[in-house]
């Protein structure tokens, strides 16, 4: 697949809008899976080259939320264990449907998160409530396991999966559930590339530049996210995305 300027820039703007909603209101993969259709990629090889950038970004993130303290490592086992058995069903399934089934159920499901994500949005507990570890709630093992799941399927909007898991039921923070989200969709991240990189469904030059991009988007995202209203945000986001995944199924 060759690229021009055009090419380069959509690519480009997908990753940064894609970095950007991640911070402010997460997400950003409905922004990348339908912007690499776009450039007539089938369904399956741009939702495996998307995770070049999810993992990219996970990498990031979880290196800052450790340097700051934030990252309870002696939970991060137990709790991205079942992701990671959910993301190897889920990433098996997405590679081997016919991408003219795929692309419609792919877009289709993104489009449904979004909509919850922006019409019932999770309740987090307050800051410095003791956590619950997995044995104490083991309910959190179903989420994690149905997160990692969809994670491996689509990607987009998982976050709000896991914090529903982390921060919901096991009651962890909103800044500690978020290092931990961090960790698991690293690991299961890393797994759901593994496969659709082993079935030859990876595009690695444009999923690069995605990944640069999206990193781009981080790190402009952070003085607006401090100051934005979260109801704003999430209005924004449905609105974008909605934009990009009809556009993507119309093509």
């Amino acid at each position: 697949m060759t690229f021009d300027l055009l090419h380069l820039a959509l690519l480009m703007i997908a990753g940064i809008a894609a970095g950007f909603v991640n911070t402010v209101a997460g997400g950003g993969s409905v922004f990348t899976v339908p912007a690499l259709m776009l450039l007539g990629m089938p369904a399956d090889i741009a939702n495996g080259t998307n995770r070049i950038g999810v993992l990219m970004q996970s990498v990031a993130g979880v290196r800052g939320f450790r340097q700051r303290g934030m990252l309870d490592q002696s939970a991060l086992l137990p709790i991205a264990a079942p992701t990671v058995a959910g993301s190897l069903i889920g990433s098996l399934v997405a590679s081997y449907l016919p991408p003219d089934i795929l692309k419609p159920v792919l877009l289709g499901t993104m489009l449904a998160m979004t909509l919850l994500v922006v019409l019932k949005p999770s309740t987090f507990p307050a800051t410095g409530e003791q956590p619950f570890s997995i044995t104490e709630k083991p309910a959190a093992m179903g989420w994690l396991f149905a997160a990692g799941l969809y994670g491996g399927f689509v990607q987009a909007g998982v976050g709000f999966i896991l914090l529903a898991a982390l921060a919901g039921i096991l009651r962890y923070d909103l800044v500690r559930a978020n290092a931990l989200k961090m960790a698991c969709t690293l690991v299961f991240g890393a797994i759901a590339l593994a496969v659709f990189a082993l079935r030859g469904q990876v595009l690695w030059i444009p999923g690069l530049i995605v990944g640069v991009a999206t990193i781009i988007g981080v790190q402009l995202s952070v003085r607006f996210a401090i100051s934005a209203q979260q109801k704003t945000l999430k209005w924004i986001f449905l609105g974008m995305a909605m934009t990009v995944c009809v556009a993507a199924l119309l093509k």
